[in-house]
């Protein structure tokens, strides 16, 4: 017999909390390189890190879906950057959660947020050549992929860096009370 998983209210409940604190998080936002401004930096992927390595890999890829419908709200991408946000958030997240599920150690962490920024970052690269700019530039795009791939790749590459030291740093300090209350 197939054993059910059941998501408790209070599971729920830190999940829609740590949707909405990376909600809150992205209008933080700034661009790093002026002739590419509509790649800005936010550390909502930090938190939605963290809060995945808590609740686990199913709900984390719920609190990026919920966190980037919030989004729609403020978006001025016609909701590509909603549609990067959720493809390229699995990418970063997803893999260090699963990896951390089955050895919790900090190396494994470490590794997984690693892998997951070398594989958001070849993504943001495949995804914006063929879907993202396409989407958002239409004929276009190809040109402004062959004008912008540098920045598009230095921002990953930053962003991951960025999320994934704010996660690092703050992980260890918040795991243990975040795993007694919920």
């Amino acid at each position: 017999m197939k054993k059910i998983t059941v998501i408790s209210a209070k599971r729920l409940a830190f999940a829609a909390m740590f949707s909405a604190l990376a909600f809150v998080l992205t209008f933080l936002e700034f661009p790093i390189f002026p002739s590419a401004s509509y790649l800005k930096l936010d550390f909502s992927f930090a938190v939605l890190l963290i809060g995945s390595f808590v609740l686990g890999a199913p709900l984390g890829a719920v609190m990026i879906v919920i966190t980037e419908l919030l989004c729609m709200v403020k978006s001025s991408s016609g909701y590509v950057g909603e549609l990067a946000n959720i493809i390229l958030g699995a990418c970063f997240i997803l893999i260090p959660v699963i990896m951390y599920k089955y050895k919790k150690t900090f190396a494994t962490a470490l590794i997984g947020i690693i892998i997951g920024s070398v594989l958001q970052t070849a993504a943001s690269l495949l995804c914006n050549r063929f879907i993202f700019l396409p989407l958002y530039m239409g004929s276009g795009a190809e040109e402004a992929f062959k004008e912008f791939w540098v920045y598009i790749l230095m921002f990953n590459i930053i962003k991951c860096a960025a999320n994934g030291i704010i996660t690092v740093i703050l992980y260890k300090r918040t795991s243990k009370l975040l795993h007694k209350i919920i």
